[in-house]
């Protein structure tokens, strides 16, 4: 029995097109992010996922994009895996924050535990992925009980967010890539994560 859970980045949104800070901020797809899912869709790149479980952080762009790769799947949400909250800098570019004293001291901290003015620091936030992991890794495992004698795999997806899955990737694989930033995939994209007794042990991009 294969064990996997596939890790997928909504596709693209205003925030990516203007290079926004943003991450509580619930906004859609961009139609420049719809019509790239359906092409990544045509080119077929996404993993078989038939009689798997599904997840998506419950924001409008991971919602849109799950229904558009795997279609109106019954799924449930995880909050807890949802990306950094920038506080009162959501929305707005580095042009807008550049000379705002909280953003300079912010963006100048060197020990990841400075909170943008009503969001939550580097750390903070990792520490709550690592939680949501859990949560997922918890449900996983009992997919894997429900599908023990089938003969089938046991199969988990979450549709997510570039810090979500940055985040993950560099906690289980440290020092594999050189930054944080280098593990987060392209909109659209993601990585299939293998267990092994409840353990990620192995990865692949698509």
């Amino acid at each position: 029995m294969k064990s996997q859970i596939h890790l997928i980045r909504h596709g693209i949104t205003e925030g990516n097109q203007k290079k926004l800070y943003y991450g509580a901020a619930d906004i859609p797809l961009a139609e420049e992010g719809i019509a790239g899912l359906r092409e990544l869709v045509e080119q077929g790149i996404y993993p078989q996922a038939d009689g798997g479980d599904f997840y998506t952080t419950g924001m409008l762009r991971t919602e849109q994009t799950l229904a558009m790769v795997y279609g109106e799947v019954d799924h449930q949400q995880i909050e807890e895996l949802r990306e950094m909250n920038f506080g009162q800098f959501e929305m707005k570019s580095y042009k807008e924050l550049k000379d705002v004293p909280e953003y300079a001291a912010w963006s100048g901290d060197e020990t990841g535990w400075a909170e943008s003015p009503g969001g939550e620091s580097i750390n903070g936030f990792g520490q709550r992925i690592s939680e949501g992991l859990k949560i997922l890794i918890g449900r996983h495992r009992l997919k894997e009980l429900s599908v023990r004698h089938s003969g089938k795999d046991a199969i988990t997806t979450l549709v997510c967010h570039g810090g979500t899955i940055a985040s993950i990737m560099e906690q289980n694989f440290p020092g594999e890539r050189e930054h944080f930033y280098k593990w987060i995939p392209d909109p659209g994209h993601g990585f299939t994560l293998t267990l092994e007794d409840g353990e990620i042990v192995k990865y692949e991009e698509f």
